[in-house]
C-alpha cells in the first residue's frame, strides 16, 4: 500500500553543492528503485539549527515528498542513517493528514452553501411597571428582634 510522506534531511554545512545534489539523487533513486515515486524535492538552504547536532551549529535543510510503501521508507531511512554527511533526519507519514484537511475543507462548503435563515425583527424589551405603583404598597409591620441578655457569671 503506497502512502505519502515527508522526509526532512540535514546535510553538513562543509559539503559542496554538488555533492548534496548527488546525494539527493541517490535517495530518490532509492524511492524509486523500491517502487515510489518522490513528487517533489525542496533545498530548503543553509540554516541555524536550535541546538549542536554532531558539532555542528547549522546546516543545510532538504525536504523530500515521497509516495512509497513502507519497506520503500524503511530503506531510505537506512541509507540516510549510514550516510555520513547526513547529521540528522526525520520521517512523517502526511496521507492522514491530507485526508482530515479534505474533510475539515468539505465541512466548511457544506456549511457556507446553506441559506441564511432570516432575521427577524428586534424585539422590544418589557417596560417596568411605574415605581410609584412599588411606594404605594402596604409596608408590613416591622419586625422586633428579642435582645437576649447574657447570663450573668456566678460570684
Amino acid at each position: 500500500m503506497s502512502r505519502v510522506y515527508e522526509v526532512m534531511f540535514i546535510v553538513r554545512p562543509d559539503v559542496a553543492e554538488e555533492d548534496a545534489d548527488k546525494l539527493i539523487a541517490g535517495f530518490t533513486a532509492t524511492v524509486t528503485a523500491g517502487g515510489g515515486a518522490v513528487k517533489s524535492v525542496e533545498k530548503m538552504g543553509r540554516r541555524k539549527l536550535a541546538y549542536m547536532v554532531r558539532k555542528f551549529n547549522d546546516g543545510n535543510y532538504v525536504l523530500l515528498t515521497i509516495e512509497a510503501d513502507g519497506a520503500g521508507v524503511l530503506e531510505l531511512e537506512r541509507r540516510l542513517r549510514v550516510t555520513e554527511p547526513v547529521i540528522k533526519f526525520i520521517t512523517v507519514r502526511i496521507d492522514e493528514e491530507d485526508k482530515r484537511l479534505a474533510k475539515v475543507k468539505a465541512l466548511r462548503g457544506v456549511r457556507r452553501k446553506l441559506t441564511p435563515e432570516p432575521v427577524a425583527a428586534p424585539v422590544a424589551a418589557p417596560v417596568a411597571a411605574p415605581v410609584a405603583a412599588a411606594v404605594a404598597a402596604p409596608v408590613a409591620a416591622p419586625v422586633t428582634a428579642e435582645v437576649v441578655e447574657p447570663a450573668q457569671a456566678a460570684v
